[in-house]
């Protein structure tokens, strides 16, 4: 699939070689790149995925970069539920409201 100019992407950008990075890390860490990936509109005519590319973000920041996807999903949630967490509100709101049996 190639990317066109105007189309939503995301780049990644090599920040750090691992022997570049700080010492006071975790060893796992410290063994691996430190990378940034950026979404933003490609300013290319057009791309293929691995092309070096520069996008214009939403603030108006213009990155180079790796392409890595076209119109890339969000993928992150925020995990499974707690249970314990799901009544605070209703409890808090007791609570405030005066209500001694919550």
């Amino acid at each position: 699939m190639k990317a066109k100019k105007g189309d939503w992407v995301q780049i990644e950008k090599l920040l750090l070689k691992p022997e570049e990075r700080t010492a006071p890390l975790p060893e796992d860490t410290k063994k691996v790149p430190l990378k940034m990936r950026v979404k933003g509109f490609l300013q290319n005519e057009d791309a293929n995925i691995g092309d070096e590319v520069e996008i214009l973000t939403l603030i108006g920041r213009r990155v180079t970069g790796t392409l890595v996807a076209i119109n890339p999903k969000y993928e992150h949630d925020f995990g499974e539920p707690v249970p314990e967490l799901l009544t605070i509100g209703i409890e808090l709101r007791k609570i405030l409201e005066g209500d001694n049996d919550a």
